[in-house]
């Protein structure tokens, strides 16, 4: 075989066998639980495991150096992979889905979507919730990274991979000088980050096994829950403030954070321009939501001020938890929240969307186009933060926007040809393809009712926003496959 094809069969072999060890905490819940779904975790770790072993293990003396190339085609695969067979223990216990909305499921769980088609949830083994809320966890940084700290022990590079990975236009940026480094210096970030927000449910009032699930979907910004009132269920200001402060945490560049705990400042979030506007558009759209809420005569001014900064919060950082039906409010609001996911959270955050510091550029731009049509002679460039943004920067954000809007635009068109109304079409595809969660119309609580063809294309259009449009598009194009 191909020593190419080789390596790449032994990463795959890898990592389905590694995605394996995810059934393992719920195995040791479901033992001293007592749960029935003990045996469909048995069951699916051996099944994952030999599946892994046997891709890996013909391949495993494979040397190859990876290309940039091959690092999109593996990239892109292993997603595609790991929803497969973290699919499996839905389809073998409660909510025992068929296999279309198993694979949604695990996708939606990968990706931080946090959309889903199950109900009941506070009916379910506590090992099949804390399953699902451990996809969030794994997901939120990067299945793909979490490899790249474990891919030098198998004597594969990894710079490749975290290129195609990482999101936002900084992509070549590197925290420490060994890619295997930054990997994990970003994991024990993300770790800590997970611990104390634990910490704080907990002390607010969830109990222990809440607490620490919540924390998985909040600091990676995912939106499952425990609960199929989600936060509703405690109905705590308390618990919603600290949601806001860790969903807001989430959707920051991690760099930041790592650089704030290596450095023991945070003098680098003040300067930050990405972060400045991040936090401004949060401000500007809450105080228009709580005020569409407050002068409708719907909730009172503090009411209109709690629910709309959660659920602004909670749009922008794409988290995807169940607010207070938002989509019945009133006015422009629930059209308003949907449109935030697109703009999403900071690039390098575990956040959907196009990213701020896209906006930021594309705006901008605009902004100088205006000015050279008033000065046809002038010398115009684009900053962002006080810096100039080289013209070759500018034209692949420009790219990316229009290819990111084109597949929304052929994708809603597509599930909403399956028979599907235009709102819910619309608002569906944008919350798969921005990794946000509910929507509106039919798809405001779950995406139960969709149907299968719809449901595929929202699977694919998670995917293909977790790996921001590119990663995937690259592969649709015969150049690629041209050597």
């Amino acid at each position: 075989m191909n020593p190419r094809l080789q390596a790449m069969q032994r990463i795959f072999g890898a990592i389905i066998a590694l995605s394996s060890l995810i059934t393992v905490p719920p195995i040791l819940i479901a033992y001293f639980l007592d749960e029935p779904s003990l045996v469909a975790f048995v069951d699916s770790f051996l099944l994952i495991g030999a599946a892994g072993f046997v891709f890996w293990y013909p391949a495993r003396n494979a040397e190859y150096e990876l290309r940039l190339r091959d690092g999109f085609l593996i990239v892109a695969s292993i997603w595609v992979l790991a929803s497969l067979v973290t699919a499996i223990p839905f389809m073998l216990t409660a909510p025992n889905l068929s296999f279309t909305d198993a694979v949604f499921e695990a996708t939606s769980g990968l990706t931080t979507t946090g959309s889903t088609v199950v109900t009941g949830l506070d009916a379910l083994p506590r090992s099949v919730l804390f399953y699902r809320q451990s996809l969030h966890f794994l997901g939120g940084m990067g299945i793909v990274i979490l490899a790249v700290a474990i891919l030098p022990m198998l004597k594969i590079g990894g710079m490749q991979l975290f290129r195609a990975e990482s999101t936002g236009p900084q992509r070549d940026t590197k925290l420490t000088p060994r890619i295997a480094d930054t990997a994990k210096a970003l994991w024990m970030v993300y770790l800590g980050l997970n611990a104390v927000c634990a910490l704080a449910f907990w002390m607010g009032g969830m109990t222990l096994f809440d607490a620490i699930c919540h924390a998985m979907s909040t600091t990676a910004t995912g939106g499952f829950s425990t609960h199929d009132a989600s936060y509703g269920f405690w109905n705590s200001p308390l618990l919603e403030s600290m949601t806001i402060v860790f969903m807001l945490i989430g959707g920051i560049n991690f760099g930041m954070h790592w650089y704030a705990w290596r450095r023991a400042t945070i003098s680098h979030y003040q300067a930050d321009s990405e972060l400045k506007t991040f936090l401004i558009i949060a401000a500007v759209a809450s105080a228009l939501v709580a005020i569409t809420l407050w002068t409708s005569g719907r909730f009172s001014l503090g009411e209109s001020l709690r629910h709309a900064i959660f659920q602004v919060v909670n749009n922008l950082t794409t988290s995807g938890f169940i607010g207070p039906g938002f989509d019945n409010w009133p006015g422009a609001a629930p059209l308003l929240l949907i449109l935030l996911g697109f703009i999403g959270g900071c690039a390098g955050s575990t956040a959907g969307g196009m990213k701020v510091a896209r906006w930021q550029m594309i705006v901008r731009q605009g902004l100088r186009e205006i000015r050279q049509l008033v000065h046809p002679r002038g010398q115009f460039v684009v900053k962002v933060g006080g810096k100039r943004v080289s013209e070759s920067v500018v034209i692949s954000v420009a790219g990316f926007c229009t290819l990111y809007l084109l597949s929304f635009v052929v994708m809603t068109l597509l599930v909403a040809s399956a028979g599907v109304d235009a709102l819910t079409a619309f608002t569906a595809v944008a919350s798969s393809l921005n990794n946000m969660g509910p929507g509106l119309g039919g798809v405001a609580i779950h995406f139960q009712d969709l149907g299968d063809f719809p449901v595929w294309v929202c699977s694919f259009a998670m995917i293909l926003g977790r790996l921001e449009v590119f990663t995937v598009l690259v592969l649709l194009t015969p150049q690629f496959w041209t050597e």
